[in-house]
């Protein structure tokens, strides 16, 4: 059987973005191999444990939401929109499993955040207000669905990242830039992989969370582009862009579902040769 892959309704107070949404995340977990599993906003964590506990992975979506600063102890900034707090609460109860009991994590955009905020890390409320004068205009990450590359993001060669969209695990030296185009090319940092990414926040991870890791940021202005768990045993990957959004015709995008979905399966092999699976 395919893994089961957990997927919450990215939104609990705007049915029309959610159902807008969460079919892009299906149709990229669904091609990648996996069974995606909705989880509802709605129902008593009892409930939604019933449900998570018979998933092997974990697949944080985006959302209009932006997480409480309270929940990392920074006054709120004019620019923060409103909490989704049955969101947060079943992103909290899926990690929590998932970190329990080793389930993999992809996190997406919003993802991300409430990853790293879950692992107790602290987040850029609005990126403008965090950047110099001189570094505001050099990236718009509010470019939104209609620009399909933003701008670049630089990703560690050592990272998980890495080996899972280029080769650099081999060696080289991996370039997708601006103009979509996927080449060897010398990159800002010696032996950085440079990948052209679309872009639809206004936040990103400031201090990073516990146990997680920077692995990506945008060259232009140093804003964080991923991150992953340190443990080499529990799959962690979470990036700020989309790319559920270009699963059709972008390789990488391809290769992060793939990964998911292939974490996924091996947790859940192990677990039938130990008799442990539910």
């Amino acid at each position: 059987m395919p893994p089961r892959i957990a997927i919450p309704v990215p939104h609990s107070g705007d049915p029309e973005y959610a159902e807008r949404a969460l079919p892009q995340y299906e149709r990229a977990v669904a091609m990648a191999g996996g069974e995606p599993v909705r989880i509802p906003l709605d129902q008593s964590p009892a409930e939604v444990m019933k449900i998570i506990e018979r998933c092997d992975a974990v697949l944080l979506p985006g959302s209009k939401a932006d997480i409480d600063p309270a929940k990392f102890n920074t006054e709120r900034s004019t620019h923060t929109a409103a909490p989704d707090p049955r969101r947060d609460t079943v992103d909290e109860l899926l990690l929590q499993d998932a970190y329990n009991m080793r389930k993999p994590v992809l996190g997406i955009c919003y993802g991300l955040q409430s990853l790293n905020v879950y692992r107790t890390g602290s987040l850029i409320q609005h990126i403008p207000d965090f950047l110099s004068e001189s570094l505001r205009s050099a990236v718009n990450h509010e470019a939104g669905r209609s620009v399909a590359i933003a701008h670049n993001v630089e990703i560690e060669p050592d990272s998980k990242l890495a080996e899972i969209v280029g080769p650099a695990a081999l060696g080289a030296d991996f370039s997708r830039g601006l103009d979509g185009e996927i080449k060897f090319a010398p990159t800002a940092r010696k032996n950085a992989l440079l990948l052209g990414v679309n872009s639809s926040h206004h936040q990103s991870a400031e201090t990073v969370g516990d146990g997680l890791r920077a692995v990506a940021r945008c060259p232009d202005d140093g804003v964080i582009e991923a991150l992953e768990g340190t443990l080499p045993d529990h799959f962690v990957v979470a990036v700020q862009w989309h790319p559920e959004r270009s699963v059709e015709e972008d390789e990488p995008s391809r290769a992060i579902f793939r990964a998911l979905i292939e974490a996924g399966r091996e947790r859940h092999t192990n677990l039938e040769l130990q008799g442990n699976v539910r």
